[in-house]
Order: C-alpha cells, then structure tokens, then sequence
C-alpha cells in the first residue's frame, strides 16, 4: 500500500488542489489519511478506483 500526497494525487488525477477539496466535501473523492499533526495524504489503491470509475462512465455512456 502507498500513501500518495497531494501533489501527486493532482498529477495524477488532473485536479487542482480545490477541485479535490471540493470533490471530498460532497462525498464523491476519497477521503484523506491523517499521518502527523497537519499532514495528511491518500491511498494509492483508492485514488486509483476512483480514475478507474471515472473511465467505466465514460465507456458506459459511448455505448448508450
């Protein structure tokens, strides 16, 4: 398992930093793990699923 931190979620994803907070705040991004005091980041596995879902719809709606 590896915890990405918000730089490379961004690359990753294509999001800005905001688009992600937002995302998070209505329930449609995963959520952040605490590591230290004011440090957190997200796990790889769940960043990946939500790309990963993010193309099922997009190949659910070319076929409909």
């Amino acid at each position: 398992m590896k915890i990405m931190r918000l730089d490379e979620v961004m690359a990753c994803t294509g999001l800005g930093r905001s688009s992600i907070y937002k995302l998070m705040t209505e329930g449609s991004f995963p959520k952040t793990v605490s590591l230290l005091n004011r440090s957190v980041g997200w796990v790889s596995h769940e960043i990946e699923s939500w790309i990963l879902a993010r193309v099922e719809e997009r190949d659910e709606k070319a076929v409909n």
